[in-house]
């Protein structure tokens, strides 16, 4: 199984902030459309990742002028990035060794799509539950 069949599923939109955008500006997408990451570009270049866990990590250092701060200066910036013909099994070992939970999809350098932890193991559960209804057929035939 590979990404495309998530990109199928759940679609190829991506929400991306610029990287002169705010905290604030970022952090209101992010409760808005009830995600937890965007992709911050430089015209259509990928060029970071900013996570709510980005956000957390710098609460601590100056909370009360965060919200005013660039993306560019929270964001990650070594993005890891899978291509959509890149195997399940290999997104989740990416995800699992880099401690992440958003890999955006990338194809001859343009953002295609997004996958989230979220999306993974929904798809795992299908496949699943697929396979537990075949093994009953099978048994009852």
């Amino acid at each position: 199984m590979q990404v495309e069949t998530i990109l199928q599923s759940k679609g190829r939109a991506v929400t991306t902030v610029s990287t002169r955008a705010t905290i604030a500006e970022a952090v209101d997408l992010l409760n808005t459309q009830r995600i937890g990451a965007v992709v911050v570009m430089d015209g259509t270049k990928v060029v970071g990742i900013l996570s709510e866990r980005d956000i957390v990590r710098h609460l601590g250092k100056d909370w009360a002028s965060l919200a005013t701060r660039p993306v560019s200066e929270v964001m990650t910036r070594n993005v890891v990035i899978t291509s959509s013909k890149a195997s399940i099994a290999d997104l989740m070992e990416r995800m699992t060794e880099h401690r992440i939970r958003h890999i955006p999809v990338v194809e001859a350098g343009e953002l295609v799509g997004i996958v989230s932890i979220g999306d993974v193991v929904k798809r795992k559960i299908e496949e699943t539950e697929q396979e537990a209804i075949a093994l009953k057929e099978y048994i009852a035939s």
